[in-house]
């Protein structure tokens, strides 16, 4: 195994030795060409003037041509260890200043001059970047934090008002009372969406720091689930869905936190794009991998967006009908259960429903 590995490295300096003999030479073709052209302009004239010492000539020819072979070489070698020197400080672009090779002549000395002003605007352009998305990314999370202040104090006030006593068994509901309860719902979904949004701005916000807020610890699989069904009951109840849970036990390794919101993620997508029917909540095992399956019996998704829907922004034909998509639950979805190291799927056809699955692998006997 070693001496293939050493083989096909030999291979590969060969190969990129033979490309920098051919770009040499390629460069240097108008002095080679000139200097052929000169000894070919001297014998030429030998040959006219009829010189007997042609013996002489072709030594003086030789010496010349090892004379001129020798410098080539030692210049091809300068040329090979500067063309290094600039692929490191173009792998290196924080420090291609100190690491390119110095000027030979004027021109590079205009190159590095060139290269040393677009670095120092390079710099300071990032600065600039960094400073504004550090200030956009606190703004976003101070305002998602402030929100929940007037949003639980809502549903306080919601919960006192449905807890409070409507009427007496002996008088009949009117329909103001009626009316009034169906706007007590209607309030209650509506508030629950907004808590949603403000929480998919945070984690969007959390998403390029996302490893540092994991806690991995064995969990069951079905107690996160019903977690996130009493998040999302109301919608059932006032939708008039039905739930098929499966009662399973399974353990997986994971943080609670972001796979709960995961699936409330693609509970919310299920509730909104299933009109009628049920959803489906069932455990598999697949090649020693637990399988959660999250299945609805909605609208479904066109085969031609299937591949596309865990682009960010990517809203697809159901999106644009619904007006109200923003394409970033299925990424930040996709995105986080990768950070997990679980899987995500989806399968759909339009008109029968849709069905995800969250993949988890075996579970590591070095966590408790």
């Amino acid at each position: 195994m070693d001496k293939n590995i050493d083989v096909t490295d030999n291979l590969m300096k060969k190969l990129s030795l033979h490309r920098l003999l051919i770009s040499y030479i390629l460069e240097k073709r108008r002095v080679t060409g000139f200097f052929l052209l000169t000894m070919l302009i001297f014998f030429i004239v030998c040959l006219l003037y009829q010189l007997d010492d042609i013996y002489s000539l072709l030594y003086a020819f030789f010496i010349w041509a090892f004379l001129a072979l020798c410098f080539a070489t030692y210049d091809f070698i300068k040329y090979t260890k500067k063309h290094r020197a600039i692929q490191i400080a173009f792998e290196n672009i924080e420090n291609m200043a100190e690491l390119l090779p110095p000027s030979a002549d004027g021109l590079e000395k205009l190159y590095h001059q060139t290269v040393d002003t677009l670095l120092g605007e390079l710099r300071q352009l990032k600065s600039e970047v960094n400073i504004r998305d550090t200030d956009m990314s606190n703004y976003y999370t101070m305002w998602a934090h402030q929100i929940k202040i007037p949003i639980a104090a809502m549903r306080l006030l919601l919960q006192s008002i449905g807890e409070k006593p409507t009427q007496t068994d002996n008088i009949v509901h009117t329909a103001s009372s009626v009316m009034e309860a169906s706007n007590y719902r209607l309030l209650s979904e509506e508030l629950f969406k907004i808590e949603h949004y403000v929480d998919m701005v945070l984690y969007y916000q959390r998403l390029d720091s996302i490893t540092s807020d994991f806690l991995f610890k064995n969990y069951e699989l079905h107690d996160i689930v019903k977690q996130a069904l009493k998040k999302h009951k109301m919608f059932f109840i006032n939708n008039g869905l039905s739930l098929n849970l499966e009662d399973f036990s399974c353990s997986v390794v994971t943080d609670s936190k972001w796979l709960l919101f995961v699936i409330g993620q693609l509970l919310s997508n299920a509730l909104k794009y299933t009109q009628r029917g049920s959803i489906s909540i069932l455990h598999e095992m697949a090649e020693g991998k637990a399988l959660l399956i999250i299945e609805d019996t909605g609208i479904g998704i066109r085969q031609e967006d299937l591949p596309r829907i865990f682009e960010r922004g990517y809203t697809g034909y159901n999106g644009r009908l619904d007006k109200k998509s923003t394409g970033i639950g299925l990424y930040l979805c996709k995105q986080i259960l990768k950070k997990l190291s679980h899987t995500l799927e989806v399968s759909s056809e339009v008109g029968s429903g849709t069905k995800v699955t969250i993949g988890f692998p075996e579970t590591p006997e070095i966590f408790p």
